[in-house]
């Protein structure tokens, strides 16, 4: 018979285990927080967020929720799903998949995916920030922040957990923002170290992006000889 955890998505294995630990190790980013602030100050009020990856909730729901946001955080690991609702009453909280949750395109004013897809491979990367780009509104905002190492696979131990990472360098990381259709408005590069005595420090990447906004047809005259121009 297969082991239950041989069952499971891997990362919900790794992160059931890390718990509390992890929200601990990486209390104290700084890049992290001054990300958040980035988006905080260019959403609408009563902003509809997706937080992909939400782990224990904080810090990024709980930012969010504390704006008065609608922030909706999905993650495979029932534990963290289980602490973040604890942790966060204000936000909304699903064990899910992102790679197989129906998102409607355009539903949401922002998604954010903090460190949360060095899991998958990279063909799954690049599907799920495009995805993402499809599920935030034109006009809307998606933040997307990754270790910026060119790797594929490479197996190691995370907080003494073991994993399988594969991940891009800055440059192809922001190309598959591109290529998923998302304007990069800027990127901050950091390095971390994580307070645990098994992690090392390590690069982070920040992509803070926006879907374009379609033209509106208001803008359009009819067709004529020279095609269409702008009114005034």
């Amino acid at each position: 018979m297969v082991a239950e955890d041989e069952r499971r998505v891997p990362a919900a294995v790794v992160f059931d285990a890390l718990g509390l630990d992890y929200e601990k190790a990486f209390a104290s980013s700084g890049a992290h927080r001054a990300s958040l602030r980035w988006l905080l100050e260019r959403l609408a009020p009563g902003s509809r967020v997706l937080d992909v990856g939400c782990g224990t909730g904080r810090p990024t729901a709980a930012a969010l929720a504390d704006a008065g946001h609608r922030v909706l955080g999905v993650d495979v690991s029932p534990v963290m799903v289980e602490l973040a609702a604890r942790q966060v009453p204000g936000a909304e909280f699903r064990r899910a998949d992102i790679r197989e949750l129906p998102l409607e395109d355009g539903s949401f004013d922002a998604a954010c995916a903090y460190f949360s897809l060095l899991q998958m491979d990279r063909a799954e990367q690049e599907a799920v920030v495009g995805r993402l780009a499809r599920a935030v509104r034109p006009g809307g905002f998606a933040v997307l922040a990754t270790v910026p190492v060119d790797i594929e696979g490479a197996e190691g131990l995370f907080m003494g957990q073991p994993v399988r990472v594969t991940s891009f360098g800055a440059d192809a990381f922001k190309d598959v923002a591109v290529r998923a259709g998302l304007a990069v408005l800027a990127q901050e590069h950091a390095e971390f170290a994580p307070a645990h005595p098994e992690a090392v420090p390590e690069p982070h990447l920040f992509l803070h992006c926006r879907r374009p906004a379609r033209l509106p047809l208001v803008f359009l005259k009819p067709l004529g000889p020279r095609g269409p121009r702008r009114r005034g």
